[in-house]
């Protein structure tokens, strides 16, 4: 329980800011927007868990005081700002100004960036996901599948080759250089912070800060969603923040758990699980390029994954 005071903390400050801003139907939504964000970012905990271990300690409380100002602010406010900023091409304090006092707008200008946004984070997951399929593994779940991705995983550079590909068919349905540019940054940003942390590492242990800054694109990577989502839920922008910071914190909290417990470990089967989920989550974002795809989906799916992969990892320290 001493994982999450701090939590409980940041969540009862923000309950109170969002008591202040419109009283108890303002609550409501905050809470409903931070169990959104844990629903959606359950799996980016696991995954996070398997490289904050690797870490010092000192880095690991790092990812969550400075992490934590990055994914609140960072994240789930500035973020959100430039890219809207940037799509309506206006000037930064005019877009905070309309943030907050023409809320709708603001979902408007965002939703017209939403497929630069999709293309961004499902390349980026893609490379997560690809990456851990083709990689050697001790320890297999689903073995069909992963025996025949290592056997394809033998070949150079077969992740690049595969989102290469998918990039090809993207481009050519969606017609646009926007979203091409937006998918191949986001493989181009997975694959320079990871030759970044190749770099900087000693014995395969990740480098501190360049471990940080890959955690918190891939954090970045997994709340569009739920930005998005939840206009879907309120207009309001401070809301939105405070109930989705509130989730960032308890996603975070539950992660160090995850390290200092051991339950990565422990659930062997637990990593893939999430993994598979961040496989879904960049398809299902790669669709919603074309289509529209309620979040419920997503976090349900994933959700799904990862109960199953507990389930069996249960199973397994039993015998």
């Amino acid at each position: 329980m001493k994982y999450f005071y701090f939590s409980f903390l940041i969540a009862f400050i923000g309950l109170g800011i969002s008591f202040f801003i419109g009283r108890f139907e303002a609550v409501y939504l905050t809470a409903i927007l931070a169990i959104l964000e844990i629903s959606l970012s359950f799996d980016n905990a696991v995954v996070n868990a398997k490289i904050l271990k690797k870490m010092d300690k000192i880095w690991q409380q790092r990812f969550l005081t400075w992490g934590l100002i990055i994914a609140v602010f960072g994240m789930r406010l500035i973020f959100p700002i430039l890219i809207v900023a940037l799509a309506a091409n206006i000037g930064i304090m005019q877009t905070v100004n309309i943030a907050l006092f023409e809320p709708q707008k603001y979902h408007e200008i965002l939703l017209t960036a939403e497929k630069l946004i999709y293309a961004f984070g499902g390349g980026f997951l893609w490379m997560v996901f690809s990456d851990f399929m083709f990689e050697q593994k001790k320890v297999k779940w689903i073995k069909p599948i992963e025996n025949t991705a290592e056997k394809f995983g033998k070949i150079n550079n077969i992740s690049l080759m595969i989102a290469t590909l998918i990039g090809v068919v993207i481009i050519y349905d969606a017609k646009s250089y926007e979203v091409a540019i937006a998918y191949f940054l986001g493989i181009l940003s997975y694959s320079l912070l990871k030759a970044l942390d190749e770099y900087f590492s000693t014995e395969n242990v990740k480098n501190g800060l360049m471990g940080l800054v890959y955690l918190e694109v891939l954090d970045a990577s997994f709340s569009f969603d739920g930005v998005i989502g939840a206009f879907a839920i309120t207009s309001n922008i401070i809301l939105i923040m405070l109930g989705l910071g509130i989730g960032a914190m308890f996603v975070r909290s539950l992660t160090i758990w995850m390290v200092e417990k051991g339950v990565i470990d422990e659930y062997k089967y637990l990593e893939h699980g999430a993994h598979y989920a961040i496989g879904i989550l960049a398809f299902i974002m790669f669709l919603k390029i074309f289509m529209e795809i309620p979040e419920a989906i997503t976090g349900t799916l994933g959700l799904i994954l990862l109960i199953a992969a507990f389930i069996h990892s249960k199973m397994e320290l039993k015998k």
